[in-house]
């Protein structure tokens, strides 16, 4: 087995829902930043600690502000450029304002304790919760769409007069290398079932070429201001507004990174809705479960459609410049259910056939894109 340098993180998980604020709610890091700010410390009783990658806290200040403080976590070999990117799109978001797309307002950072500080959206939804409660409309699609095609619209010249040179590198995920021998750093702390999904890969030469093919045209592509990691859950709808979250991925890349992970997550909720009773699935065979994910992608394509209809607006894209776009952008949606394979497997002895399923069907957006892209809603 060979050992490289290369850190990999799945695609992360739902969050689960917040519990009582300890830990980063008491800290006295925090406490000073809120204190510099002018804002008070945080002691109501609405104080909450929400779970995810990072430690975070969500509550109200003596002086009566809603606020939600982050930070990053240290432990990560790229702590300081996420928290970086995040100021990097702060930055660029206040010199070069993009009407169609919101963020919750910046109260302000710390930087050597990696914390920043926003508004707290007190009582909004992620986009996430919406879907599973299957009240992710059409209308909410095509507003992500018309932000996110505005956000890449934003011109060069603009971009070049940014206050902070935008990260140039490309994101770190697919991992080429791990398509050769994940490090031992990996291997040592992989569940069977994470062995079983890189072995599965590892073996598939087509899939291999794919995804090598696929970085190949992300670099040729013009690259654009990106989010770089949209997902569901990074999607916030506050009194009627969509906000987008969560930036520790911003940079200069290829737009169709972001079609393609909007998309791929309605893809893999297609793949989540063959059937919701667990002993259901367990009778399913490969081709049942195959089958009723297309039925069901069938009902959800329109969250697409609508998407890309709005996003090929605001980005004024049409013609073969469209379709490449959307080319690349199922192959990338191809490459989130494969992530999420590899995320589910974490916790796994061994690959379920619903895990193989999702990999399966993402294999076919990677290997065929291009007539992939209309059946996944990217047409037109």
């Amino acid at each position: 087995m060979t050992v490289n340098s290369v850190a990999w993180a799945p695609a992360a998980a739902p969050a689960p829902a917040p519990a009582p604020a300890t830990g980063l709610g008491s800290s006295a890091a925090v406490h000073v930043l809120l204190d510099r700010l002018g804002l008070g410390g945080l002691a109501g009783s609405d104080t909450t600690a929400p779970l995810g990658s990072n430690q975070s806290v969500t509550g109200t200040t003596d002086t009566g502000v809603d606020v939600f403080v982050k930070q990053v976590d240290a432990m990560k070999p790229d702590a300081r450029q996420r928290f970086a990117r995040m100021r990097d799109f702060e930055e660029f978001a206040a010199a070069h304002p993009v009407p169609e797309l919101r963020t919750p307002r910046l109260l302000g950072f710390d930087e050597p304790e990696l914390l920043i500080a926003f508004a707290w959206l007190r009582g909004s939804r992620t986009g996430n919760a919406l879907a599973e409660d299957d009240a992710f409309t059409e209308e909410m699609a095509y507003r992500t769409g018309r932000a996110t095609g505005a956000l890449h619209a934003v011109g060069a010249q603009a971009v070049a007069r940014a206050p902070r040179v935008l990260d140039t590198s490309p994101p770190m995920l697919p991992p080429l290398a791990f398509l050769e021998a994940i490090p031992l750093s990996t291997y040592v702390l992989s569940s069977g079932a994470m062995l079983d999904a890189w072995r599965l890969l590892q073996n598939d030469g087509e899939l291999r070429s794919a995804l090598t093919g696929l970085r190949a045209r992300e670099r040729a592509a013009a690259q654009a201001p990106a989010h770089c990691d949209l997902r569901l859950d990074q999607l916030l709808w506050h009194e009627g507004d969509l906000y987008v979250c969560d930036w520790e991925e911003f940079r200069l890349a290829d737009p169709a990174r972001d079609v393609g992970s909007y998309a791929g997550e309605w893809l893999y909720r297609a793949v989540l809705g063959i059937p919701e009773g667990s002993a259901e699935r367990a009778q399913l065979s490969h081709r049942d479960i195959v089958d009723r994910g297309v039925s069901e992608l069938t009902r959800l394509r329109s969250r697409n459609t609508a998407f890309w209809a709005g996003y090929r607006e605001a980005a004024g894209l049409s013609g073969s410049g469209a379709d490449e776009v959307a080319v690349r952008a199922t192959a990338f949606a191809g490459w989130h259910l494969i992530d999420r394979m590899i995320a589910s497997a974490e916790q796994q002895p061994s690959l379920d056939t619903m895990s193989r399923a999702a990999s399966g069907i993402g294999r076919t957006a990677l290997l065929r894109p291009e007539k992939f892209a209309r059946t996944i809603g990217l047409e037109g």
